[in-house]
């Protein structure tokens, strides 16, 4: 007699639905005194339903009557021990229905801080694993300042790292500082032909630089090099549209007045 074949696949574990058991389910009033006793002094409305839980539990279900919590339902849920008639109150809870008001969904600080939160006085730290940032011994290249060599175990602990460079270049660039922007279209020349114009130290100087005319509206402020606007250093002075011709005298022709007309217009007080 040969043995059974072995099956390869793993054998699946079914779940079975619990059944309502009767004694639990009939303890509707047990399960109400409980509510009102949580609830209390607030009233417990009409009794919704009941689920069961596993054998012998069920949870019972009442409408929540206080209008701060539209929408919610007190769960009382019930039990029985195996063998046992005496059914007890296992807990008490308010719980949220399909309509029921519900806080926003928690968002950590730092994902709620927005530019120009910072007030005086506050203090923002910086995560010791900011992909922003780098140790200063990591960032040594061709394209890294002078400045930041001579700082290494001196100065700043971390540098802009690459990925940090990035991402500011292009918050920069897409920015009211770049070259999208109404006051750029419009502009005579880009900021990298202008007199006022202050590039920037290290692998960023190749694209921004700093405005220092104080009547442009980016006065103190990281431009793109192909930004612009109207208080462009060679801006010429557009001429007015339109133009009044000097008055011309007539010293050549004359008119012939009669005497009496004269003599007249003198009598009047007219010269």
């Amino acid at each position: 007699m040969s043995p059974l074949p072995r099956s390869s696949a793993a054998p699946t574990r079914r779940t079975r639905t619990p059944v309502v058991d009767a004694a639990c389910a009939d303890a509707v009033e047990l399960a109400r005194a409980a509510a009102e006793e949580t609830a209390w002094p607030g009233p417990v409305g009409e009794h919704l339903g009941l689920q069961a839980d596993g054998d012998r539990v069920v949870t019972h279900y009442f409408a929540c009557l206080d209008s701060a919590y539209n929408g919610w339902r007190w769960a009382v849920t019930v039990a029985r021990a195996s063998r046992a008639k005496a059914v007890t109150v296992s807990e008490c809870v308010l719980m949220p229905g399909d309509e029921a008001v519900m806080p926003p969904q928690w968002v950590p600080w730092i994902d709620r801080l927005r530019p120009g939160d910072l007030g005086p006085g506050d203090l923002l730290p910086t995560a010791a694993d900011d992909v922003r940032l780098a140790p200063g011994f990591t960032q040594v290249d061709d394209a890294t300042d002078r400045q930041m060599l001579w700082e290494l175990g001196l100065g700043r602990a971390r540098v802009l790292s690459a990925e940090g460079r990035d991402e500011v270049a292009a918050r920069w660039y897409e920015g009211t500082a770049g070259p999208r922007t109404p006051i750029a279209a419009s502009a005579p020349a880009p900021c990298s032909t202008c007199g006022f114009f202050v590039p920037l130290a290290g692998a960023l100087r190749q694209l921004f630089g700093v405005c220092s005319n104080e009547y442009a509206p980016d006065d103190g402020k990281v431009v793109a090099v192909d930004h612009g606007c109207g208080a462009h250093s060679e801006a010429v002075v557009a001429p007015s549209a339109v133009e009044y011709a000097p008055p011309i005298v007539d010293e050549l022709g004359y008119d012939i007045v009669g005497a009496g007309s004269i003599a007249d217009e003198e009598a009047l007080g007219h010269s």
